[in-house]
C-alpha cells in the first residue's frame, strides 16, 4: 500500500471560530467504472491546455506562487455554507520563514502549481494508482474556484524539495471534480483528480514515481497520516511536512468532514491523507480546510460522488 502526504490551510475568518484551513482524508482502490459512464452528470470534466505549462513554471514562479487555501475560503463564501465573514489572503511562499519539523521526500507526493485569473497558486498533491497510470489527487479548490474559474498552467512536481525537481514537471490534460464542488463550492466535496500528460519520452507518471492505492466509503474515525507543503509562519513551502492522528468530525460547521491534529497551513491544500502511519498506505482524503488556532486539518469524506469522479478520471 502506498501513502501520500500534504496539508493546506485555507484560512477563512469566522464569526465564531477564526478561519478555515485546507485538509482532507483518503480512500482505498475503487472498482473501475465502465468507460461509457464518462458522461456522469455528477462530475465536472475540464480539458486543460498543457502546451507550454512546464516552461511557464520557472523556479522563481514556483517560489512566489500564492498558497491556494485562499481559494477554498472564497468558495465557502460563495456557497454561503458557513458563518464566514472575511477571507484571510495567502502570501507568497517565498516570503515565509524557515520550516520546522523533519523535512522528507516521497516520490509520488509533490507540489501542484496552477494559474487562476491573473494569479499563480501552489497546492499539494499525490499520484495515485489508476487505469491510465497518470492520475493525481488534490483539492477541488486547486482545480476549480467556481463557475468560469478553472485552473490553467496546471502542473505537478513530484518530490519537490528546496527547489529541486528530481522527476521533472508534469502537465495536465484533464481535471475532474464533483459537480457539488465546481458549481456551489460545497466543501464536503473539495476533491479533484488531474490526468497528466506523458513526459517528453512518452512515459506515464506512475510508471516513473509510483502511486498510492485509493479507497472510498470507508469507516469514519480512522487513524491517518497527512502530507503537504505548508508555507505560512514557521514553514517556508520548500519541504514536505506531515501530521498524523485519529479523525474526528467537524462540530463547528456540519460539513460531513473529518479532522486530524495538525499545524500545517497554507500551501498544504490538496495533500493526501493516508490510512495508517507513514506514506505507504491507502489514500482516503485530502487536506481541505481548518480553523485558525485549532491546529486541526479537515478533509472531505470520500464517498460515492468522489469515487465516481476518480473513476471518470482514471479512464480518461
Amino acid at each position: 500500500m502506498t501513502r501520500t502526504r500534504s496539508l493546506a490551510t485555507g484560512l477563512l475568518s469566522l464569526s465564531t471560530a477564526a478561519a478555515l484551513v485546507l485538509g482532507s482524508a483518503g480512500g482505498a482502490t475503487a472498482a473501475p467504472a465502465a468507460s461509457e459512464d464518462k458522461k456522469d452528470p455528477s462530475v465536472a470534466s475540464i480539458a486543460v491546455e498543457g502546451l507550454g505549462a512546464a516552461d511557464y513554471w520557472t523556479a522563481d514562479k514556483m517560489k512566489s506562487a500564492i498558497p491556494g487555501d485562499v481559494l477554498a475560503g472564497k468558495a465557502l463564501e460563495r456557497g454561503n455554507r458557513s458563518n464566514a465573514a472575511t477571507v484571510e489572503k495567502g502570501k507568497p511562499a517565498a516570503t515565509k520563514g524557515s520550516g520546522k519539523g523533519e523535512p522528507q521526500t516521497v516520490s509520488h507526493v509533490g507540489k501542484i502549481f496552477f494559474t487562476m485569473g491573473t494569479s499563480d497558486y501552489v497546492c499539494s498533491g499525490n499520484a495515485v494508482q489508476s487505469i491510465n497510470r497518470s492520475t493525481v489527487a488534490t483539492a477541488g479548490h486547486c482545480a476549480v474556484g467556481g463557475p468560469g474559474q478553472e485552473a490553467e498552467n496546471f502542473a505537478f512536481v513530484p518530490a519537490y524539495d528546496n527547489g529541486a525537481t528530481p522527476y521533472g514537471t508534469w502537465t495536465a490534460r484533464n481535471l475532474y471534480t464533483p459537480i457539488e464542488w465546481s458549481t456551489s463550492g460545497n466543501i464536503s466535496f473539495d476533491t479533484a483528480f488531474a490526468v497528466m500528460n506523458t513526459d517528453e519520452t512518452g512515459r506515464f507518471l506512475t510508471d516513473v514515481v509510483g502511486g498510492s492505492e485509493v479507497a472510498f466509503n470507508q469507516p469514519r474515525g480512522l487513524f491517518y497520516t497527512s502530507y503537504g507543503y505548508p508555507a505560512d509562519k514557521q514553514f517556508n513551502g520548500l519541504t514536505l511536512q506531515s501530521c498524523e492522528g485519529t479523525a474526528t468530525p467537524d462540530t463547528t460547521n456540519k460539513f460531513n468532514t473529518q479532522g486530524i491534529p495538525c499545524n500545517m497551513n497554507g500551501g498544504a491544500s490538496g495533500g493526501p491523507w493516508f490510512i495508517g502511519a507513514g506514506p505507504d498506505g491507502v489514500q482516503n482524503s485530502i487536506n481541505s480546510y481548518g480553523y485558525s488556532g485549532s491546529k486541526v486539518m479537515y478533509g472531505p469524506y470520500w464517498g460515492l460522488e468522489i469515487e465516481a469522479t476518480y473513476n471518470l478520471a482514471q479512464f480518461s
